[in-house]
């Protein structure tokens, strides 16, 4: 896992150099940067759709992914329990929804999805590597924006590709082209939402709808073994 050691290690290096330059940034220009954040993220978020939406096996299933997820989200209070944790370190409360956009984007990705199957089956840990150094530059931006707390991203960051690591030692190569479309398609609406999120149309409490980030590999697994 020493891919995924050296992504998380350059989040937390970018953390700590951007959240140096917020102390030093005034006021409007932090908001600028707010402004600017939530367009890219909006951006990022609307292109992952536009691109895997015509290639989806299953039309439906990013309908039946956020609705189910963020039900599901609702019932556990997710968004409530993040917002206690982040605004105990940011008296504005901005840091939470700086999180969330930091840990899809580090998170939903060629790159960080693939990069641990190539690094459990083959030991190859060039997308990793890859990864990381992209990994670094958004942790920068994302700090000066909201702060060294973006540190906290890495944690999900190792939980996430950890997780992809060991289920690629347990069961081989299980990611196929169809999880990482409809992945991505759901990937790019959370993504989207958070960007309506910080530029303040909308709060959408992107984070009671991660867990529509499981639906897609579960569906794609069971439906690999039903048809």
């Amino acid at each position: 896992m020493i891919g995924t050691f050296v992504n998380v290690g350059t989040i937390i290096v970018g953390s700590l150099i951007g959240g140096l330059f917020k102390k030093i940034m005034s006021d409007r220009v932090n908001e600028a940067l707010f402004t600017a954040m939530g367009l890219a993220a909006f951006g990022l978020g609307i292109n992952a759709v536009v691109q895997n939406m015509p290639h989806s096996q299953y039309p439906v299933l990013f309908i039946v992914s956020l609705a189910l997820g963020g039900a599901v989200g609702t019932i556990l209070k997710l968004q409530d329990r993040v917002d206690r944790i982040t605004k105990r370190k940011d008296s504005e409360g901005r840091l939470g929804e700086g999180i969330v956009t930091g840990c899809l984007l580090f998170c939903i990705g060629t790159l960080s999805i693939l990069g641990p199957v190539q690094s459990a089956l083959y030991q190859d840990h060039t997308f990793l590597f890859t990864n990381a150094t992209l990994d670094l530059v958004t942790a920068m931006v994302l700090a000066s924006t909201y702060g060294v707390g973006m540190c906290l991203a890495a944690a999900v960051l190792f939980c996430w590709q950890g997780g992809i690591y060991g289920l690629t030692l347990l069961l081989g190569n299980f990611i196929t082209d169809t999880m990482m479309c409809e992945l991505g398609i759901v990937g790019g609406f959370l993504i989207a939402m958070s960007g309506i999120g910080i530029l303040g149309l909308k709060d959408c409490r992107t984070v009671n709808f991660l867990p529509a980030l499981l639906v897609p590999p579960i569906w794609c697994i069971i439906a690999a073994h039903l048809f």
